[in-house]
């Protein structure tokens, strides 16, 4: 958003007045009619198709005859000024003919709701039983907890909101520079929409000024290509952050409805959820995130019969996607309270409750699947109950605060899960500048990649940062390596540098051996080029790489291909590799105001060997902020189809003042005997389990269950007035 060009023009884009209505005119000559007004485009100026979407290509570029939420597209304006597109699209005249609003997914899924989509108003259905008879394993238990919990519309907050510029080329082409974390995926579905060959459509994705799983749909790419192709002149659209809120994907708020069952010893007999997600007026990863809720509604724990049912349901709110932790967050929240209900009806400690039910080494995974062994989870939960926020004297409480703490656990699967396409690719070549040059396809999103990719590089080919050149998130000079999602990047760099590393390494030292008459045994890539290591005291430079290079007629390079590793077992969605996490909270709460304030957080993460220490340091501890912000204070609020919120005025979310000024992190590195996988990526694990701890520390506080998030002040102070207070020592 950053970039101009010269003879650079503006757009704008005309959102609904209506969450759902029937579009019955259009008219678009009072804006043409204004002076500085390039073009003025609507759904009879698209070439090919109307329609995109990850999944399903279900959500229209401009909508023709019917708007379905407040964020979809009639028309879009280009003018010579900012100011002057502005001012075209309020003169752009549509009429409407309101319908009945969807505003509840429960109302949506009845039978005699308005269909908002040929197919009805269930998006995607998901399903997991395993066990007998569940409502006879229920019978069969000693204690039983049921319990309903609600989950918010987070936003993602990135501080650059949706946009980029569009430039006609001279070939009938496009350049699109505009942030996204999948370059490939978005010139796929321009092409289709614009009718143009994919080879006549580059994508410059990234850097990217936060995402978080926000910009993977196409946002604004679109617009500005429609426009500059017809104008002739690059296109910036730069969305404001009310329009941002309105457009722009959210986490899925969920209903999820929860009972589980255990016998006397505390061993989980019974397990059932229902999950109801708000998908919104499209479907977007929809699918794909209910399936990941319903694969976690078990987390780490081994239960013997289970049932799960999910539901992922159409309305006319604002669209739901992909997100940091992918449903992960929802589940885990409803999944680790009901763990602690158990625990005190039990009258036992829930850490010990957990452990008797944690998966063991060689269990299979929540689906049954086949999972690469691991004993991560009782690592992360013996280690966090080490942690010194656990082990606190609980009887003090201040004359004006409460304290109290609490600690969840979850697992987190990597990469796309079985049956989804989840190929990745690289290239390592020896460029013309005489610079060792990586190439993949993937996206700086803030997650620390480029330097990830430095790291690796240079201690797997004993090289010098200075040597290399790393080149991501440009289709034109990468090859194809997927989505920068599902904390898949940094395995998929780490597996492609290992993979490249021989046979280009090979090519190089022949190269060098048949340039210099050196046997190819005595040589090594080293710092600045390549060395003769025959004799290890006196290994001395031979050539350096600019020197090979300008020498070379074939400059050594390799391309390779691979998949993230995926189970064996046909399970649709079912991961193979997994991050294990824990953490523990400490809150104070006002007894005057019922605020809380979130005062120290630790976590433990296994994630195999740490690559870039200050990105895991980053991502866990930012990870850990988004996830306070998600219990706390984090809610895109909806009426009637319309958001509430405009502007960070009215959407909160964390500040410097509402972290913990404590936090620690620590990484278990080890891997199973046998575990070739390397590192998972961290991205999106330190969200998971801050939500379950924080509630567990304000009902070690107050004796409170938290059932909807984000906490309410309000709810706490009635807690506290209606005497539901275990801890009564004032200082």
């Amino acid at each position: 958003t950053d970039y101009s060009f010269p003879g650079m023009i503006y757009g704008r884009i005309l959102r609904s007045k209506y969450p759902h209505a029937i579009i019955t005119s259009i008219n678009v000559k009072p804006a043409l009619q204004l002076e500085g007004v390039m073009a003025v485009i609507t759904y009879k100026d698209i070439p090919g198709l109307n329609g995109f979407g990850l999944i399903i290509q279900d959500q229209p570029v401009f909508c023709e005859d019917r708007v379905r939420y407040i964020g979809d597209a009639i028309a879009a304006v280009a003018a010579k000024t900012e100011e002057i597109a502005s001012t075209a699209i309020k003169l752009i005249e549509v009429a409407y003919e309101p319908l009945p609003i969807l505003d509840n997914p429960e109302d949506a899924m009845k039978d005699d709701s308005i269909h908002l989509h040929s197919s009805g108003n269930i998006l995607h259905r998901q399903t997991f039983d395993h066990g007998e008879s569940i409502e006879g394993a229920f019978s069969s238990c000693y204690e039983v907890v049921e319990e309903t919990y609600f989950t918010p519309r987070q936003m993602h907050s990135y501080m650059e909101t949706e946009g980029g510029v569009v430039v006609p080329e001279k070939d009938g082409g496009i350049t699109v520079y505009a942030a996204s974390q999948h370059g490939f995926k978005d010139r796929l579905q321009l092409s289709r929409i614009l009718d143009l060959p994919e080879e006549l459509i580059r994508v410059v994705s990234s850097p990217i000024g936060g995402s978080f799983g926000g910009k993977d749909e196409l946002n604004i790419q679109p617009y500005a290509a429609l426009l500059a192709l017809k104008t002739g002149f690059p296109v910036k659209i730069h969305q404001k952050r009310s329009d941002s809120i309105k457009a722009g994907l959210k986490r899925h708020p969920m209903k999820v409805t929860m009972k589980t069952g255990v016998n006397q010893e505390g061993e989980i007999v019974a397990h059932q959820a229902r999950i109801i997600a708000d998908t919104g007026a499209y479907a977007s990863l929809g699918p794909a995130v209910l399936d990941f809720a319903v694969e976690h509604a078990v987390g780490p724990y081994m239960i013997p019969n289970v049932n799960v049912e999910g539901f992922s349901v159409y309305t006319n709110n604002g669209v739901a996607g992909e997100f940091r932790g992918f449903g992960g967050n929802q589940i885990t929240f409803a999944l680790e309270s009901q763990i602690e209900r158990l625990a005190e009806r039990l009258k036992m400690d829930s850490i010990e409750l957990r452990k008797k039910n944690l998966r063991k080494e060689n269990d299979p995974g929540p689906l049954r699947q086949k999972i690469v062994p691991t004993n991560s989870a009782f690592t992360v939960l013996d280690k966090i109950q080490e942690s010194p926020i656990l082990k606190k004297d609980k009887s003090f409480q201040g004359k004006w605060t409460l304290r109290g703490t609490g600690c969840a656990l979850t697992m987190h699967g990597g990469g796309l899960g079985y049956g989804r396409p989840d190929s990745s690719g690289g290239r390592l070549s020896l460029n013309e500048k005489g610079k060792i040059e990586i190439a993949f396809g993937f996206e700086e999103v803030g997650q620390g990649l480029i330097a990830s990719i430095e790291i690796l590089l240079t201690e797997q080919l004993n090289c010098t940062k200075e040597d290399i050149q790393i080149t991501i998130g440009d289709t034109a000079l990468v090859p194809h390596s997927g989505s920068s999602t599902a904390s898949r990047a940094t395995n998929m760099i780490w597996q492609g540098i290992k993979e490249l590393k021989r046979p280009w390494s090979r090519l190089m030292l022949e190269a060098t051996s048949e340039l210099l008459n050196i046997p190819i045994e005595q040589l090594s890539i080293g710092p600045k080029g390549i060395w003769n290591s025959e004799q290890r005291v006196d290994a001395n430079l031979v050539i350096t790489y600019k020197e090979l290079a300008n020498q070379l007629e074939v400059l050594p390079s390799i391309t390779t291909s691979y998949h993230f590793p995926t189970t064996p077992d046909p399970v649709v969605g079912g991961h193979y590799l997994y991050s294990f996490g824990a953490a523990a909270a400490e809150v104070e709460i006002d007894r005057l105001t019922g605020k809380i304030k979130v005062v120290k957080i630790d976590h433990v993460i296994a994630a195999g060997p740490v690559v870039n220490p200050m990105g895991y340091l980053g991502q866990i501890e930012g990870g850990g902020v988004m996830g306070l912000g998600f219990a706390l204070m984090e809610d895109a609020v909806m009426e009637n189809g319309i958001y509430q919120n405009e502007n960070f005025d009215t959407y909160l979310i964390p500040t410097i003042k509402d972290i913990p000024l404590q936090t620690n992190v620590i990484a278990i590195e080890t891997l199973s005997k046998g575990d070739e996988y390397g590192p998972r990526g961290v991205g999106e694990i330190g969200t998971v389990a801050i939500a379950p701890a924080i509630t567990a520390a304000i009902y070690d506080a107050i004796g409170y269950w938290v059932t909807k998030i984000p906490i309410n002040p309000e709810d706490i102070l009635r807690a506290i007035q209606m005497n539901k207070i275990r801890h009564s020592h004032v200082k």
